[in-house]
């Protein structure tokens, strides 16, 4: 048996371990249930991956994204690990051979999700396996107070049930009390030994910018900071556009969502890792299993959802100990947005109530009747049948199913995509040809900007709603055009499966479990108010912000964040005639610049450069160029 640091040595090449992981192995291999919370790239995956090595047997790692496990699998691999991944892409036959591996290969991880552990067939393989150890990845999951909740996840604990003597290991990168708390009781974990490593990154500086020219923003920051960069924001569609811009003004991006084909996100993502395209835009898809230690900085365009989603994001940056920048960007219109929005889409007690009600009428199912039936299932026809709003509508989906009143499959979230790989005038040519699919190509190009550049997600509802047509033959139309070579669609088949788990008692249902939705709703209110509360306070430390909100005391300032900085700056300013004396001198050696390009160059916020500037102006010491750029009189 060797020791667990031989096999660090090994296989990692590492001759010792970084704090707490020789605690938590020590733990583990004493077949201690084990919870340790550990910073994003605090090494949590050899916590677990190290006592597999040292004993005989398997290792259950339930993880909840693919490319999470597609990457760990690989790593593995390329240390002549053997460890296997089961994915949707593995025929019957190759999970066969797989469990087939793991029984007699010498293989020594299974990763799965925790929907497929709910297979019957794999459960049933699984038992048959002599399983060492039981780990579960990104285990905030488990909590509906964690900022991933997936219901999913609560199903983790049949593994307990089957190998009630195996030790379990639960790891996440972010965690308050109560979602620990949520994480022991939920998985089970038997009098567990818990590990957390403060969360303190004295090598990050959090900063909080209030801009109007969001991109001008970006700009200043990209020619700062070298290095690799991801850029965060709160749509697919912006993904795609920002990254157009900024290659259009010389930058190397490229973008990401969950929108996006399997290998064309494997392709952004390795063009990013080896900077290829060093500057990635994406949404908060992009994020867990991220294995790269030199981001130097994290630029959220839009605010993050959460103080745990921001904990999280930012700590992708400076994993290398050098320092990075996580970088938040606000105006005025953010906050009010980010307030309206969740208002908006956050669904009431009677909304949901209604949903259901609707449901049930739409599948013709009696009341009092329980059905064991699949119902093939379109959320944006049935929205246009009901006259309701599409994304409030699938989060009331959403509750339904955390209630376990109904299970909804995965296609639910697939979107269709299109976009035309010929030029305007073939597209011209073609349709005086086909004068049936004119309306159609007219409709596409209308309805979606830069559908030529990148695949555009459309709205099959919608698109055949204004044709007058219904969605089949919209999509026929639509396969013809791809067979045609006119456009590249992907069809996602929005007809997901809907099952229902209760009878059906309509109002009562709902009543029952009335307490943990306004539980719930009342939950998300809080996270959104604890996030603006970190937004906006401009008085206390970022990271001593940040660590008290996670549970963390006696904390000394950074020196680094936006508001370390600006108590800095305002020693050395003590008032507005010295920021005017520097605009006065930048002019002399620029002759003519803008205000933004004043700001960029002062420490001081824009608001009080800009006030400055207008003084100056009434004192009739500046003009206005031409150009609309200031210049000394």
């Amino acid at each position: 048996m060797e020791a667990p640091i031989e096999i660090l040595k090994k296989y990692w090449g590492y001759d010792e371990f970084r704090y707490p992981q020789e605690e938590i192995i020590s733990s583990v291999l004493n077949g201690t249930d084990t919870l340790a919370l550990l910073p994003t790239g605090g090494g949590k995956s050899i916590c677990f991956q190290i006592p597999t090595l040292v004993n005989d047997g398997v290792c259950i790692v339930v993880s909840p994204l693919i490319a999470l496990m597609n990457d760990q699998v690989k790593n593995l691999n390329n240390r002549n690990i053997k460890a296997i991944a089961l994915t949707s892409k593995l025929t019957p036959d190759e999970v066969i051979i797989a469990f087939d591996n793991l029984q007699f290969g010498n293989y020594k991880f299974l990763y799965l999700s925790p929907e497929k552990l709910q297979s019957e067939l794999i459960q049933q393989k699984i038992k048959q396996l002599n399983v060492q150890l039981v780990a579960i990845d990104e285990a905030h999951c488990i909590s509906e107070w964690g900022h991933d909740f997936r219901p999913s996840y609560l199903n983790i604990s049949i593994l307990r049930e089957f190998f009630p003597q195996v030790p379990m290991i639960a790891l996440t990168a972010s965690a308050t009390e109560k979602v620990t708390q949520d994480i022991v009781e939920n998985l089970g974990l038997d009098n567990p030994k818990i590990f957390k490593k403060s969360f303190l990154r004295e090598n990050l500086a959090y900063q909080i910018f209030e801009v109007e020219d969001k991109l001008f923003k970006v700009e200043q920051v990209l020619k700062k900071v070298k290095g690799s960069k991801i850029i965060y924001t709160d749509s697919r569609r912006s993904t795609v556009e920002i990254s157009a811009q900024l290659n259009h003004l010389g930058y190397t991006t490229n973008f990401y969502h969950g929108g996006m084909k399997h290998d064309a996100k494997s392709q952004h993502y390795e063009d990013w890792l080896s900077e290829k395209t060093p500057i990635i835009v994406a949404t908060n898809a992009f994020g867990m299993g991220i294995d790269k230690s030199d981001v130097r900085s994290i630029i959220h365009y839009n605010l993050p959802q959460s103080v745990e989603n921001y904990l999280q994001e930012a700590g992708r940056g400076g994993r290398d100990g050098k320092k990075s920048f996580s970088i938040v960007l606000k105006n005025k219109t953010d906050i009010l947005n980010t307030k309206t929005r969740l208002q908006k889409n956050l669904p009431s007690i009677d909304f949901i109530k209604q949903v259901y009600f609707n449901l049930n009428q739409h599948f013709q199912i009696a009341y009092g009747e329980i059905s064991e039936k699949k119902y093939g299932f379109n959320l944006p026809e049935f929205c246009d049948i009901y006259k309701t709003p599409i994304v409030v509508t699938f989060n009331a989906l959403k509750i339904l199913e955390q209630e376990s009143i109904l299970i909804i499959d995965d296609n639910i979230h697939r979107k269709s995509t299109v976009r035309f790989k010929i030029s305007n005038q073939a597209i011209f040519d073609y349709c005086e040809s086909n004068q049936s699919k004119n309306n159609l190509i007219k409709l596409l190009l209308r309805t979606y900007g830069g559908i030529f550049e990148s695949p555009k997600t459309i709205n099959v509802a919608y698109l055949a709603k204004v044709l007058s047509i219904s969605s089949s033959a919209l999509i026929n139309q639509l396969k013809q055009l791809h067979h045609d070579e006119i456009i590249q669609f992907y069809n996602a088949n929005n007809n997901t499966q809907i099952q229902f788990l209760v009878q059906r008692e309509d109002d009562r249902t709902i009543n029952v479990r009335s307490k943990n939705i306004s539980q719930r709703n009342n939950q998300k209110v809080a996270k959104m108010e604890a996030l603006i509360d970190f937004i906006e306070t401009d008085t206390i430390c970022r990271s001593k912000q940040l660590l008290t909100y996670f549970g963390e005391q006696d904390i000394a300032d950074c020196g680094i964040c936006d508001v370390c900085l600006s108590k800095k700056n305002q020693k050395k300013k003590t008032n507005k005639e010295e920021i005017s004396k520097e605009i006065l001198m930048l002019l002399k050696n620029y002759k003519s610049l803008s205000s933004k390009e004043i700001s960029s160059q002062i420490e001081a916020s824009e608001k009080t450069v800009l006030f400055c500037i207008e003084i100056l102006l009434e004192k009739n010491i500046l003009a206005v160029t031409s150009h609309n750029k200031y210049t000394l009189k």
